[in-house]
């Protein structure tokens, strides 16, 4: 019997993948329990139409970051905060409050836990801020944080 599987199944293949199986085991556990279809023809050309959708979605999914990467490569944000004597930073300056400039400043909202940062913000001055936006992609925002 031939099953296509739905879900990973130890021992077995992941899913997605086209098994040759025994009877029973195929269909009162894999089929039974829903980790596999019976591989008929109806069944394979629809999952092979909703993977080829998989695909076009993500395509345009990296087109659209690989476009918000160049665009925050060329950004710059501008984010005050209140200073003491010594010329310090009252605090930090947090991803959160990042993510809020750039949605203020440039209308552009991303996640704060796409923004990696490798130290703390914590000087007047210019910096540089990683973002990681998926499917490899890497940007790179310039911050100017001013005192008050």
């Amino acid at each position: 019997m031939k099953v296509l599987l739905t879900k990973d199944v130890k021992g077995l293949g992941k899913a997605g993948e086209i098994k040759e199986v025994k009877d029973g085991y195929g269909q009162n556990f894999l089929i039974g329990k829903g980790f596999a279809k019976q591989a008929t023809n109806e069944v394979l050309a629809k999952h092979a139409a909703q993977e080829r959708k998989r695909q076009e979605d993500e395509a345009k999914e990296i087109e659209e970051l690989k476009a918000l990467a160049v665009k925050l490569d060329k950004l710059e944000i501008v984010i005050t905060k209140k200073m003491g004597q010594n010329n310090h930073l009252f605090g930090a300056v947090t991803k959160d409050e990042i993510a809020h400039a750039l949605q203020e400043q440039h209308g552009i909202e991303i996640d704060k836990k796409h923004i990696v940062s490798k130290e703390n913000i914590k000087s007047v001055g210019e910096h540089d801020i990683d973002f990681k936006l998926g499917h490899g992609l890497h940007a790179t925002l310039h911050v100017d944080v001013v005192g008050e």
